[in-house]
């Protein structure tokens, strides 16, 4: 590589610190003990079998869909495998704490919370659960309930995003984003100049489909960031996986009503069984929250006959995974059957995984970091393959180190275009090279 300026003055190495602190603000640690999980047994079943989005709802019933596990691959992130089916990365992440989400090891069985609790309003239109980050879309009636149900991104903390009650106002396919003036100057302050639209493309934080809400300024649409679905990443808007906001488009009629929700608290049943399901972690819980779930456990168990697993119920709520938990057999029976895990099969290719094209002689890169561990340097690389629009990079061995490489870009304008969003994105300075040789 032929370096156009003094590297040794210019490069700036991103350090482990700032690195770890980037994933921690982003994703949640990782240095939490991995919860225990059954050994996979055989046979395993299809990934293509396993029902992710649509359920038809029972008569009196509020828990839909299974838990899943999977033994993951090298190469695997935990954003790819949610995204291959339909969760967000808050719901994987927090149903398999310890595991690593950008570079998990090779072999490790993880948990996919595909069963859900439905949360306790009226199942009528869209019912967005902030505290879950997950849309509810009911169709039919109390003879004939189907649900269809997607992960979303959310509002960040500084721009919530509202609760209440909306209405689809319009419908949009490929639609133009015209930038608000509060998050233009969000962006100017750093350096960053947005145009005052930007049209459909890749460039469009829309994506391809966008449901404008009664609610003004409010939509949920796609998105050109993925990785993104399941955190509080938007300007208050509400995102969905480029795949999951058409078939919710092509389903949802003008007028079809929206509540936006929060409800961290879920109990509902199956089969019999009462299950408790927590999405606030113990330094969220608050003591009037935790006594009302108590003693609405205490009715069913009074009503019932039969006792409440408190144990179970104090480590759901210290655990708070996000995965329904059974704390009460009504009919005495055995739970097994309700708790049990279903195995499947890796797939031959986790949909919407980043590829990284060929180093191209000519072309023109962003040298991001330098590090002296592989691991590190590979997670660096995944989090950056992971931006959106797509930045591909990869890790290149270089003696006693490791070189984090984004690219390759045809023009040296594209790519100090893609080093500004990597500053702005994730605070990494890289610098731009061209590929002329192999050293």
């Amino acid at each position: 590589m032929r370096r156009k300026i003094d590297y040794s003055i210019l490069f700036r190495r991103i350090s482990i610190v700032v690195l770890l602190l980037v994933i921690i603000a982003l994703y949640g640690c990782a240095g939490m003990r991995p919860v225990e999980v059954e050994t996979i047994s055989y046979p395993l079943h299809s990934p293509e079998s396993i029902e992710r989005n649509e359920f038809s709802i029972a008569k009196d019933e509020d828990v839909v869909g299974r838990l899943v596990m999977i033994r993951l691959e090298k190469g695997d992130t935990l954003p790819d495998v949610a995204r291959h089916f339909s969760l967000g990365v808050n719901e994987i992440s927090l149903a398999n704490p310890g595991v690593d989400v950008w570079v998990p090891e090779a072999g490790t069985q993880i948990v996919l919370p595909l069963n859900f609790i439905l949360p306790d309003v009226p199942r009528k239109g869209i019912v967005i659960n902030l505290a879950s980050m997950r849309l509810f879309h009911f169709k039919g009636d109390k003879k004939s309930l189907m649900l269809s149900t997607y992960p979303v991104g959310i509002g960040m903390e500084e721009k919530p995003t509202p609760m209440g009650q909306a209405y689809v106002d319009r419908k949009v396919v490929r639609p133009t984003w015209h930038v608000p003036a509060s998050i233009a100057a969000a962006h100017r302050k750093k350096g960053d100049i947005l145009p005052s639209s930007v049209p459909p493309g890749p460039d469009n934080p829309l994506g391809e489909y966008a449901l404008y809400l009664s609610k003004s300024s409010y939509l949920i649409h796609g998105t050109n960031k993925p990785a993104s679905i399941g955190l509080r990443a938007t300007n208050g808007c509400i995102r969905l996986y480029p795949e999951d906001i058409k078939k919710l488009y092509e389903k949802t009629p003008v007028k079809t009503p929206v509540s936006i929700i929060y409800q961290p608290y879920l109990i509902g049943q199956r089969n019999g069984v009462v299950y408790l399901e927590v999405h606030a972690t113990v330094a969220e819980q608050k003591v009037i929250d935790v006594k009302k779930i108590f003693a609405k456990l205490k009715d069913i168990e009074r009503k019932s006959k039969r006792t409440v697993d408190w144990d179970k119920v104090d480590k759901t709520l210290a655990e708070a995974r996000g995965i329904p938990v059974a704390v009460l057999d009504i009919h005495g029976g055995s739970e097994k059957g309700e708790e049990q895990i279903i195995a499947v099969r890796h797939p031959d290719k986790l949909y919407g995984r980043p590829e990284i094209p060929e180093l191209k002689l000519g072309a023109w890169y962003i040298l991001a970091a330098e590090l002296r561990d592989a691991t590190d340097a590979a997670r660096m690389a995944a989090m950056i393959n992971h931006q959106g629009p797509p930045i591909p990079a990869r890790v290149l061995a270089k003696k006693d180190s490791y070189r984090v490489v984004a690219g390759p870009f045809e023009s040296n304008r594209k790519a100090r275009e893609a080093a500004n969003r990597l500053k702005f994105d994730l605070d990494i300075a890289g610098m731009v090279i061209e590929l002329e040789s192999d050293e």
